[in-house]
């Protein structure tokens, strides 16, 4: 029996032998750190001094690859972990390759079709696109997405992209993998977008189906098959080759009471509840400079409206949120880089519970103490 098997897999390397040579795999990462001070960032807006994460792209390594099947077709895949550079842990716990664990099939003119964990057409639209700040790190430079934020990166899901002409497609069905239960930890999101000449305009919808125990890495819900949706329109517009500018309107309702403590800001009070349906409208302004080769300018603003959401005091109510964030960039090489950061925000009503100030320590919930922060870093980023 052993010499048949063996027998049996020498033709079929002669085949393999050719088609692997029209293969390529590519072993690719981020490197970032950054020593960032902030204010108010502990229990009585105590301030802090930190190394860890970086402004935009946190740490990562991936291996990337496509084969060449002919006649327009390609076999492709992608391996990603991201991870903590300064103490080397991955950034989710117990998983290896997250946010992204796929592989698929490629048609240069039929799209792509792949199958695993991916990144959601909203995060992939927002990062690559929309965003100046590429939905940053900082909770000050991305506390809009922070109701989404544990929903970026999905397991299980089969997602489909296309390119026709300017148009661009990108739609992403999640499956929940629940016997009797098909919904229950689903999602689905779509993804448009049009460019012509300097400018593109994109529009996107995400859902969740959230169970009130963990399913799929995702938290667990305050609701059983509760709901969390989000909404944008997006664009952006070149002018000449230095400057871009971006604009959106973000629409988030939560269902599943994440959002309120998703919302919050390491070492923030604990509320005492969460609101079963809480409303946020959020819009953002900025600009990227190319002021030379090697010297880029980022400028941001984003400000944010909530309603119906969970206060200090129990009660249910609205609140406002705004934040600005600079961001210098000089390129060492095409690889390297060196950078700087300053950042503010400030939030009052409802959004006051976000931050680690908003009580004081041996005084009731009501007290209001800082609800607000400022920041500023240097970091170093290679990549690969």
């Amino acid at each position: 029996m052993k010499k048949i098997a063996w027998s049996c897999l020498f033709p079929l390397a002669a085949v393999a032998s050719p088609v692997m040579a029209q293969s390529s795999v590519t072993l690719y990462g981020i490197l970032d750190e950054s020593l960032r001070y902030l204010t108010n960032a502990g229990v009585d807006g105590k301030d802090q001094t930190q190394l860890g994460i970086g402004t935009q792209i946190p740490s990562r390594f991936g291996l990337k690859g496509n084969e060449d099947l002919g006649g327009g077709w390609s076999a492709v895949f992608r391996l990603e972990s991201v991870f903590n550079l300064n103490n080397g842990s991955l950034s989710a716990a117990n998983t290896l390759f997250s946010p992204q664990a796929y592989v698929g099939i490629a048609n240069s003119k039929y799209g792509t079709l792949t199958f695993g964990r991916h990144y959601t057409p909203f995060f992939n639209a927002m990062s690559g696109t929309f965003d100046p700040m590429t939905l940053g790190d900082y909770w000050q430079d991305s506390w809009i997405y922070n109701g989404a934020g544990p929903f970026l990166t999905v397991a299980n899901t089969v997602k489909y992209t296309q390119d026709i002409g300017g148009l661009h497609f990108d739609g992403m069905y999640g499956l929940g993998n629940q016997a009797g239960a098909p919904g229950l930890g689903s999602m689905y999101g779509v993804e448009v977008s049009y460019s012509a000449g300097p400018a593109k305009i994109g529009a996107g919808f995400q859902q969740n189906d959230v169970a009130s125990t963990s399913i799929n890495g995702q938290p667990a819900s305050a609701r059983n098959g509760a709901k969390f949706n989000i909404f944008h329109v997006s664009g952006n517009l070149k002018f000449g080759s230095a400057w871009t500018l971006m604009a959106g309107w973000l629409r988030a309702q939560d269902q599943t009471g994440l959002l309120d403590r998703n919302m919050q800001q390491a070492n923030a009070p604990t509320l005492p509840g969460t609101s079963p349906n809480r409303i946020d409208n959020y819009g953002y302004l900025g600009a990227v400079w190319q002021v030379q080769p090697d010297v880029r300018l980022t400028a941001v603003g984003y400000v944010g409206r909530t309603q119906n959401a969970q206060k200090l005091d129990g009660s249910l109510g609205a609140g406002m949120n705004y934040s600005g964030t600079i961001f210098a960039e000089y390129l060492l090489s095409k690889r390297t880089e060196v950078y700087a950061t300053a950042d503010f925000a400030k939030g009052n009503g409802a959004f006051a519970a976000d931050y680690p100030g908003s009580t004081v320590a041996g005084s009731s919930a009501l007290t209001i103490g800082r609800t607000n922060n400022v920041g500023a870093a240097l970091g170093f980023r290679h990549f690969f």
